[in-house]
């Protein structure tokens, strides 16, 4: 685990930029990962080296060649962190508009006829993209339910609506709401051994700064992230796609076959994810003697796993002689006090959420309200709840914040 290596967190500390203080209100604790990671340093420096070269891609100059350089590091930075040695790298404005596209191809392309398949756990990013695109081609959308006591989707919960007739199906890996991982493999599994040509898209995006990431191994056709939450910055997603459905995407003219760049992309979008991957593969050399990229980038995701656990366990158990969530009174957990990537959200009997958001806030502690609306509205709705405060936290977050926003709940339940 990372705290088991003296120096070790203050060394990663340091690689971010406003660790512990906000430029505009000074010292705070900042527990708004899901809402967007704290940014690496060299994503900082980065991002302002590429903003500032004029020169385009394509060109027989040695900056033209050195952003196309950027770009194809950047695929093959991507390719060893999604563990994809096939399919085709991509990067479009969002992990949404990536979702979308991704979707979208898919529907269009897959066989006549049958059914697309999601869950109810899903964020709109696929959610509302599946439905549009089954609207838009004529087929039915089911909804694999998921469990509000758990505030996760299971397999049992898929399997009544897997059959052959399935052309698409969606998976969420783990939900922005509850934090809660979905098991991506085994329901992938279940799906292509009845449907073996349906096209499977995971939503990636609130898992991918959390832990492992294996798309050879899920037997999928797409994956989407967004970098901000990966430690990036805004103005760009990811996507992965598998050879049969990139073989399927719409193109420029003349564009080689598989090719999904629709005009000329940011070479520094390319650039900051490498400079991610770059991070990452130090972390796994830290807390290992792995001696492969692939090998050390997957030490630093059970490094990463292990950190936030003793995190959660500490929010939701008490560290110190400070109370944990789930044993202060009038805090409702949702999706109960079991493991999570990241997130916890609750809600507090003695407070709105509003008003709780800026009790914290007052203490230096950054959090955020989620409410029954299209972002939150498939959790929160079922539950009978309008708001709830979502306190979401990374690896870089440290036991003493913890028990920082634990004195603070505390006092606010007092």
């Amino acid at each position: 685990m990372i705290t088991d290596r003296p120096g070790l967190l203050d060394a990663i500390r340091a690689r971010f930029a406003h660790v512990d203080a906000c430029p505009f209100t000074g010292p705070r604790v900042f527990f708004e990962n899901a809402g967007g990671a704290l940014t690496l340093k060299s994503v900082v420096d980065t991002s302002a080296t590429y903003a500032a070269i004029p020169d385009n891609q394509g060109r027989a100059n040695a900056a033209s060649q050195a952003m196309m350089a950027a770009i194809a590091k950047g695929k093959d930075d991507a390719r060893t962190f999604f563990n994809a040695t096939s399919g085709q790298i991509f990067v479009g404005e969002s992990g949404t508009e990536v979702l979308f596209r991704l979707i979208r191809t898919a529907a269009t392309q897959a066989g006549p006829g049958g059914r697309m398949l999601g869950s109810t756990l899903e964020h709109p990013a696929s959610r509302s993209a599946i439905a549009h695109w089954a609207a838009q081609t004529d087929r039915t959308h089911d909804l694999a339910v998921h469990d509000d006591a758990t505030g996760t989707v299971t397999l049992e919960a898929y399997a009544p609506l897997i059959g052959p007739d399935l052309r698409v199906a969606t998976i969420v890996q783990t939900s922005p709401v509850t934090g809660m991982a979905v098991d991506v493999p085994a329901i992938a599994a279940a799906i292509r051994a009845a449907a073996p040509d349906c096209l499977i898209i995971v939503d990636g995006i609130q898992h991918a700064s959390h832990g492992h990431i294996d798309v050879d191994a899920y037997g999928i056709d797409g994956y989407a992230i967004s970098p901000y939450k990966v430690f990036s910055r805004h103005g760009y997603g990811i996507g992965w796609a598998s050879d049969r459905l990139s073989a399927a995407t719409e193109a420029l003219e003349g564009t080689a076959p598989g090719t999904w760049e629709l005009g000329t992309r940011d070479a520094g979008a390319y650039a900051t994810w490498s400079d991610v991957v770059a991070y990452l593969d130090w972390l796994g050399g830290e807390v290992s003697d792995a001696s492969t990229p692939r090998a050390r980038i997957e030490a630093a995701a059970s490094a990463i796993h292990a950190q936030e656990a003793a995190l959660t366990d500490a929010i939701l158990h008490g560290t110190g002689n400070h109370r944990g969530l789930a044993d202060i009174p009038g805090v409702t957990l949702i999706g109960g006090a079991g493991p999570r990537e990241g997130v916890v959200s609750l809600t507090l009997d003695a407070l709105p959420s509003a008003d709780l958001v800026r009790h914290l806030d007052d203490r230096g502690i950054r959090v955020h309200i989620r409410k029954n609306d299209h972002y939150c509205g498939n959790v929160l709705g079922p539950l009978g709840l309008e708001t709830c405060i979502r306190v979401s936290y990374s690896h870089y977050n440290t036991l003493d914040e913890i028990a920082q926003f634990l004195e603070a709940m505390n006092e606010a339940a007092a």
